[in-house]
């Protein structure tokens, strides 16, 4: 069963169109990335599920019921523009904020000493929001958007302003907390990090979804039949070999047509002497396929 479903969902502003006719579905406990360039209605999408604004059109169900007045306070949300109170103190605006999502202040206070104990926080509970530095505040709003454990936890660029090593501190934790069966979102630019954190992915463009599915299944719809083969000793080129892209120090780069050519290839180049050291397929990254779906729709 899905955690999320999007149906046919469309929102108009005036005369633009932010997102158009996009549904998908979310499994549930998976992390789902939600891709696009700047103005593709991403941010516009978020904030129909977290009942910020209304759809104009479509449904959106949640956990299997259609998302209502009560669903926000099982979801948590980092938005992009981030948005602490500047003036007050870490610990009270923390609790208050756990409380807007029906916590009871003493469990709050609990919850939120465990996680500023784990981020090495503690000493920062009365200190004022303004006198944090930007990846500070950021380990403060995450706080705030998972410490009331909702099932749906929706990040936008979580990992602005922090450092490699507070980086890879988030990054863990939003794996530990998918291990516990939290269902993600995150919204990125940055198609490294979907890479390594994501399943599945959605790509919008100009508010309609060009692409979904499982990120391994996408990489193989879009392979271009490269592989990679380093070896020992000297290559000189047949013209039986197939088409070689780049040769860089000891490993070629070729287009293959089937996977029977390739070991026709391996033996031909271990008849003439070689040693071959490593044989690899080389799959789009995710950035290539942003970069081919994106063009293709302009």
């Amino acid at each position: 069963m899905s955690i999320l479903s999007i149906r046919n969902v469309s929102k108009q502003y005036h005369n633009h169109l932010a997102v158009d006719n996009v549904s998908f579905e979310m499994p549930r406990g998976s992390i789902l990335g939600l891709l696009g360039p700047n103005g593709a209605g991403k941010t516009s999408l978020i904030r129909i599920i977290t009942s910020i604004t209304k759809a104009d059109k479509g449904e959106i169900l949640f956990d299997g019921e259609k998302l209502n007045l009560l669903h926000p306070e099982r979801i948590g949300y980092l938005p992009e523009e981030r948005g602490l109170y500047k003036k007050m103190k870490v610990g009270e605006q923390l609790i208050y904020l756990a409380q807007l999502k029906g916590m009871p202040k003493k469990q709050a206070k609990e919850e939120i000493e465990g996680w500023l104990e784990k981020f090495e926080m503690s000493s920062w509970w009365n200190k004022k929001v303004e006198e944090l530095s930007k990846g500070m505040q950021q380990k403060v709003q995450f706080v705030s958007t998972i410490v009331h454990r909702p099932p749906l936890i929706i990040l936008d660029e979580p990992f602005t302003g922090l450092d490699p090593l507070n980086s890879k501190l988030i990054k863990q934790e939003i794996m530990e907390l998918n291990r516990q069966g939290t269902s993600i979102i995150f919204s990125t630019h940055r198609m490294e990090q979907v890479e390594e954190i994501c399943e599945h992915i959605v790509l919008i463009n100009k508010g309609q979804n060009i692409l979904q599915g499982q990120v391994g299944q996408i990489k193989e719809m879009y392979k271009d039949h490269l592989f990679k083969i380093t070896y020992q000793g000297s290559f000189h080129q047949n013209s039986s070999d197939p088409e070689v892209l780049e040769h860089v120090d000891n490993t070629l780069t070729i287009r293959l047509g089937e996977l029977g050519e390739a070991n026709q290839f391996i033996k031909s180049l271990m008849d003439r002497g070689m040693l071959i050291q490593r044989f690899e397929e080389v799959l789009p990254t995710l950035n290539d396929i942003f970069i081919k779906k994106v063009t293709e729709a302009a």
